[in-house]
């Protein structure tokens, strides 16, 4: 139709009909509704649009005190004055040969900083393409981190003269490190290694990094420069982020089911594991990674089903040091590993464990059978199914025994115990009903210990929330939650370490003062967490640790001022002085 030329009578008609904009095809399809003879279901099918929208469409027509149809929105700015008043100097930047991160930086201290994503709008209006990727030397000068060097025992020496180290503290594992002979325990378990790295430094290296309580293996950067924690490995620097999560991928889980084995043989002599009773339990490491294999288990922290993987720990009750672990598992695994854990022991100590102490989730009604027919005694928590809660309530006032724990600062030390037999697959348990304990609903136990007194067992129960103690401390502290993504270690070696790690605190615990029942992290915090001014020759290395509150009770301990000699330092003796 020529310009300016009058329309017919079927435009104007279409016009009105088949509405060009979004608000006259409102308006229309109100109309038609409120006005004409159409239906709902009608005007929205005739107009386009789905019956729900139409609906809440004549919901805001209704409440719309002044519906406006027919006025053109204003029109806003046609330019951005941040992009205009910077685009010069966008402009002249990315002439030099910057990138939109750099131009980004640059623009920071200018009266118009813009961030990368404006940068790049600017220089694509501009018509500029992007980048081809550049050499560092055709990169604009900026500071950065230091290239260090790469870890090598070769190049290692003990005579390093004088230095200061952050990491003080950790010398104090070292002697009991020599004394258990770790070297041989990489080459027992047939340990990955190389010419640069043999099996035993590398092992030396991801436990110090596990006992300086080092949260993600990416953090190790920070500490890469550190010629203390260099020195601790027997190494000339800590190897980087990518070797340890390399490292990790190399060792399968029978591997570090050997480490534990072998670790746990080594500690036999010792006073760290009397195996007199264990307190078993799971884990659920939550994982962020997009590895379809690992399935989904309740994690107790976010009090949800995630993906997760599931570990399982044995403590000894005596000391709290983690003897045993795996992270190995799958769903439908679970009630069998307490055997696991059995065989895993018998293997190492040549007998079954006398004692365990365990979770309701951690095993089934038959398993206790199995485990009775073993000759081990064993403690339990039973579910409260609504049949023994309703058995409970229905108990009369005389039934009940009022007991006396011997907990000291306890403070509820008076509950009410109930004992009857039950048969569970086929044999018969005693189980202990428990109130006044301090929890809302009464506690059930299942026990084969049939002569041990009614406080005795309540008091060894409650003893198996150290276990509970122990995880939260490794959470916190030994960071189990943070290595489950691609970029951390593998768990099921994270694990054994933690094995290691754990009892190595608990060896030094025993030596401090008031500290063998402390948890991890306030053993860092007061005793290991000390810088030191080192002084290495060949014929000693001398280990002045800084002045701090805890230092007498490191005095008091008797491990200061004895050398001891290092084994990867080629025997040269180590001195720890206050």
């Amino acid at each position: 139709m020529p310009v300016g030329a009058p329309k017919s009578i079927s435009d104007c008609a279409r016009f009105f009909q088949e509405p060009g904009n979004a608000r006259q095809r409102m308006y229309e399809a109100l109309r038609a509704y409120f006005v004409g003879e159409c239906t709902a279901a009608e005007a929205a099918e005739r107009f386009g649009y789905s019956p729900g929208t139409f609906y809440v469409m004549c919901h805001h027509f209704r409440r719309d005190p002044a519906p406006v149809f027919f006025v053109s929105p204003q029109r806003g700015p046609q330019e951005q004055p941040k992009k205009s008043a910077a685009r010069e100097m966008i402009i002249s930047l990315r002439k030099r040969n910057y990138s939109v991160y750099e131009i980004s930086e640059a623009l920071k201290g200018s009266k118009t900083p813009l961030g990368p994503t404006a940068v790049g709008e600017v220089l694509r209006a501009e018509g500029f393409s992007r980048l081809p990727r550049r050499l560092d030397e055709e990169r604009p000068e900026r500071v950065g981190p230091a290239a260090e060097a790469v870890a090598d025992v070769r190049s290692f020496q003990v005579a390093q003269g004088k230095f200061v180290t952050k990491c003080g503290g950790l010398f104090l594992f070292l002697p009991d490190l020599a004394a258990l002979d770790l070297d041989g325990l990489a080459k027992e378990c047939r340990m990955p290694g190389t010419k640069m790295i043999p099996a035993g430094h590398a092992l030396r290296a991801c436990l110090a990094l596990k006992l300086w309580s080092v949260e993600r293996k990416s953090h190790v950067m920070s500490l890469v420069s550190d010629a203390g924690l260099a020195m601790c490995t027997g190494l000339n620097v800590v190897p980087k982020k990518s070797y340890l999560s390399e490292y990790s991928g190399k060792v399968d889980p029978r591997k570090n089911a050997d480490i534990v084995s072998s670790w746990v043989g080594r500690v036999a002599d010792s006073a760290l594991l009397p195996g007199e009773s264990f307190n078993l339990d799971f884990h659920s490491v939550p994982y962020y990674g997009g590895d379809p294999v690992p399935e989904k288990h309740y994690v107790s922290m976010r009090s949800r089903s995630q993906k997760s993987i599931l570990t399982f720990l044995a403590q000894d009750a005596g000391t709290h040091a983690f003897c045993y672990s795996n992270a190995d598992l799958r769903k439908g695994e679970q009630s069998e590993e307490v055997f696991r854990f059995v065989e895993f022991w018998r293997r190492t100590r040549g007998a079954v464990p006398q004692h365990l102490v365990f979770d309701s989730r951690l095993t089934s009604y038959s398993a206790l059978d199995r485990l009775d027919e073993m000759g081990i005694t064993f403690i339990t928590l039973r579910r409260r199914s609504p049949a023994i809660l309703k058995e409970v309530a229905l108990l009369p006032k005389s039934a009940w025994r009022r007991v006396e724990l011997d907990v000291p600062g306890r403070k509820y030390k008076t509950p009410r115990v109930f004992e009857k037999k039950v048969t569970l697959a086929g044999r018969e348990f005693r189980q202990l009903y428990i109130t006044d304990l301090g929890h809302d609903e009464p506690t059930v136990l299942v026990t084969n210990d049939r002569g041990r007194s009614l406080p005795k067992l309540i008091t060894r129960y409650a003893q198996r929330m150290l276990i509970e103690n122990a995880l939260s401390d490794s959470v916190r502290f030994f960071h189990m939650d943070a290595l489950s993504s691609a970029v951390g270690l593998k768990v099921d070696f994270d694990m054994a370490m933690l094995v290691i790690a754990s009892g190595l605190y608990r060896r030094l615990a025993a030596h401090m003062r008031g500290y063998s029942d402390a948890q991890a992290r306030k053993i860092f915090r007061d005793l290991i967490d000390i810088p030191a001014d080192v002084n290495a020759t060949d014929a000693e290395v001398t280990v002045r640790l800084h002045s701090r509150a805890h230092l007498p009770i490191l005095r008091a301990s008797g491990r200061l001022d004895s050398p001891v000699p290092i084994p990867w330092w080629n025997g040269t003796p180590l001195r720890i002085t206050p």
